[in-house]
Parts: C-alpha cells; sequence; structure tokens
C-alpha cells in the first residue's frame, strides 16, 4: 500500500497548486463523463447488488440508478460553483512591533475515508476533496466494490485527460489489510473520517495513528411534548423515520410525555402505511396493543440502537428533563427534535440537548450538507473537537499563520 500512500501524497500537493478555476472545470467534466458512462457504472452496480439480498436495508444506499447518477453528476456540478474554501483569511492583525498576522485556509493534503456500501460516497468524497484542493485515499465496502472501482475508473480517465494525477483519488482494495494499512499511514494521510454505522467509527478511532473526525453513527430522537402539537408532530415523525431509513438521520426512538399519551395512536398511524414495526415501552404498549399493527414490546436493547431499518422504538417520560435524560443516555450527539409550542420547554431543550444539530418543530432529516447550504457533504461530524454536524468543504481545510515583518527581532 505504500506505493499507493506515496502516490497520494504527492498528487495532494499537485491538486493544492491547481486554480479554483482548473478544479471547477475538472469536476463538471468528472459531472460529463459520469453521465455519459451510465452504462458502465449501472452494469458494476448490478454486480454489486446481486450479492446483496434486497430485503437488506443496505440494498437501497447500494443501489444506483439512472435518476441517481444524474443525481450525483448534478451534485458535482453544484460543489464546482460554490466559492472556494482556500485562501480565505480566518484573522488579520498587526501586533504592537510590527509584524503582520495572518491566519489562512489551506488544504490537509490528504484525506483518507473509510466507508461501507454507499457507491455516491466514491464520488461526494472526491469532489468535495478536490475542490478543497486535497487528493483523497478512498477505501470502500466489499459489497460496492465493484460499483466503487467503476465510479473511480471514469474520475481517472477524466484526471488524466486533464493532466492531473490520477492518484488524486485512489481507491484502495476493499480488504481489512487495507483499512489497517490507511489507518496506519502516518506522514501520507493526514486525516481519516469514517462514514458507517457504530461498529466501523470504533474500529477506526480505536486503531487509527493518524487524526480521526467521527461521522455516521445516529441513534436519533424526536421528543413529542406535553405541548406539542398533533398535527406537526404527525409529519415530523412520519418525515424523520420513512423518508429514508437508512441514513444517519433517520429517527429512532419518539419520546412521548405521558400527558399526550392519548394522542399516541394518532401520531403513530401514518407509520402503518410504511410497515414501520413499533417496539414500545409498557406504558405505550397499553395504548397502541390495539390499534397499531405492527408492535413489539420494547427491550433494553431497543433504545439506544440506530435500526436503519422501518423500526423505531417509543419511550414514554414525565417531564422534558426526563426525556433529556434519556437523549444524554442513548443518543449519539448526532441530531435530536423536539415538537412543542412551548417557547420555554423549546429554549430548554436546545440549551440542554448535547448534538450536532438540535431541532424544534422541525425532523431530523434536515441534517444533511446540501439541506444546509453547505454543498455536498463529506459526512455529519458527531465529535466536539473541529468540525461538528454536516462537514462541507470549510471543514476539508486547515490553516497556517503567515507572518511579515521588516526586520524585527525578538527581545
Amino acid at each position: 500500500m505504500e506505493a499507493l500512500f506515496i502516490q497520494a501524497k504527492q498528487a495532494g500537493k499537485s491538486v493544492a497548486g491547481l486554480s479554483d478555476d482548473f478544479r471547477n472545470d475538472v469536476l463538471r467534466a468528472v459531472a460529463d463523463e459520469l453521465v455519459s458512462s451510465k452504462e458502465e457504472l449501472l452494469r458494476a452496480n448490478a454486480e454489486d447488488l446481486a450479492r446483496m439480498d434486497p430485503a437488506s436495508p443496505l440494498y437501497d444506499r447500494l443501489m444506483l440508478t439512472d435518476a441517481r447518477i444524474d443525481a450525483i453528476a448534478a451534485d458535482m456540478r453544484n460543489v464546482a460553483s460554490l466559492p472556494s474554501p482556500l485562501g480565505r483569511v480566518l484573522l488579520d492583525r498587526v501586533l504592537p512591533n510590527g509584524l503582520q498576522l495572518r491566519k489562512v485556509a489551506v488544504p490537509f493534503g490528504v484525506i483518507g475515508v473509510i466507508y461501507e456500501a454507499r457507491p455516491n460516497v466514491t464520488l461526494d468524497v472526491f469532489s468535495l476533496c478536490f475542490k478543497s484542493g486535497n487528493a483523497c485515499v478512498l477505501k470502500g465496502g466489499k459489497d460496492a466494490d465493484a460499483s466503487n472501482r467503476a465510479a473511480v475508473a471514469v474520475v481517472q480517465r477524466v484526471l488524466a485527460a486533464r493532466g492531473v494525477a490520477p492518484a488524486a483519488a485512489t481507491l484502495l482494495p476493499a480488504t481489512h489489510e487495507a483499512a489497517n494499512a490507511l489507518l496506519n499511514a502516518v506522514g501520507y494521510v493526514d486525516v481519516v473520517i469514517p462514514r458507517g454505522g457504530r461498529r466501523l467509527i470504533d474500529f477506526v478511532r480505536d486503531n487509527a495513528r493518524i487524526p480521526c473526525i467521527e461521522t455516521g453513527a445516529g441513534v436519533v430522537n424526536t421528543y413529542f411534548d406535553a405541548a406539542g402539537d398533533l398535527e406537526i408532530g404527525k409529519a415530523i415523525v412520519f418525515n424523520a423515520k420513512t423518508r429514508r431509513v437508512s441514513v444517519c438521520n433517520a429517527l429512532d426512538c419518539l419520546i412521548v410525555h405521558s400527558a399526550r399519551l392519548q394522542d399516541l395512536p394518532a401520531l403513530c398511524a401514518p407509520l402503518a402505511a410504511k410497515n414501520v414495526t413499533i417496539y414500545a415501552d409498557e406504558r405505550s404498549f397499553a395504548v397502541l396493543k390495539d390499534v397499531y399493527p405492527l408492535l413489539c414490546p420494547a427491550t433494553p436493547d431497543s433504545f439506544g440502537t440506530e435500526f436503519m431499518d422501518y423500526k423505531m422504538v417509543i419511550r414514554t417520560v414525565d417531564s422534558l428533563q426526563e426525556a433529556m435524560d434519556h437523549i444524554a443516555q442513548y443518543g449519539s450527539g448526532h441530531s435530536e427534535s423536539i415538537v412543542t409550542d412551548d417557547p420555554a420547554a423549546a429554549a430548554a431543550f436546545q440549551a440542554g440537548v448535547d448534538a450536532a444539530c438540535v431541532y424544534v418543530n422541525a425532523p431530523t432529516s434536515f441534517t444533511d450538507g446540501a439541506q444546509f447550504g453547505l454543498g455536498a457533504e463529506i459526512g455529519i461530524s458527531t465529535q466536539k473537537l473541529g468540525a461538528r454536524g454536516p462537514m462541507g468543504l470549510e471543514a476539508l481545510t486547515t490553516y497556517k499563520w503567515l507572518i511579515t515583518g521588516h526586520g524585527q527581532t525578538r527581545p
């Protein structure tokens, strides 16, 4: 693997030196080539799909279609249209001794990403890294290996034709050995970002010898307050749970105030049309048992689970504080929401809940770089140091200090 890492390191230096206009032209050319290469991409994707059970919640994430390739290409063109994150002056100050200090945004250099069965991530990561002046080293899962190889082949064709080192988009083998090599690529890869479930994130954090940004795992809760609006609540719960169940911002646990248990059947009724299985605690089970068709008793393991499926758990609480305590115990710091018409409860929830994104009267499905106006995202960071929440272009830069003097010396 070392030869691949050396090439990526060299490519990172060359990409950083390109003009923003040139990088944008390359991204638009890759987008055009993706559309022209649909047959090639879909054929490779069909190989991957044939190996996966269609009932798996990952099947939808793995699938490419004509429309999805068009959407990926459109996202890439959108990234090309965004302002460059490089060269931003974050601070400009003249010290009393006359030294001028400037803090300026620069690329990381080489960004490694480990991810699972999502071939769109291959192209999203490349576009964001290339736009921000970085090379990328990609380690996809074996479930999407044919799709990833086809996507990177398209990218590298365009890079080579434009005189850019193809190693600016380096795909590693879909093996555990490659993952370990990436996590130990000290001196070659500047930061690694895992995108996937809790097991993947824990593995990367526990084994990486290079800096790691945690993203992805989303155990997401929505609290229906004593002062919640039922119609708003129905729409939010339905959208957050069923819009796309395999993504990290999908709802996993509905927390309901005991004063609103009588509204629980109406709150959950739309979910039955999507065949959502509900795991209910004792009090909510008693209310739903004769009216909701797909109902099971909750177990202790139901809470804190990222279902990534048409499944959800319900927890009954007697106060706002108890709801926040539940989130503190079982949430993952990703996205949390409250449905309430009480401004004091809303303010207390946003102040008291420790998560990257905290919503009032809106579904967690909005936690997304494009929805936040950041363009495509490289992931949702759940950590507190550095990037937090949806990571767009600016999150893929670091900074350096530029100091200009006129002969000053330090006494």
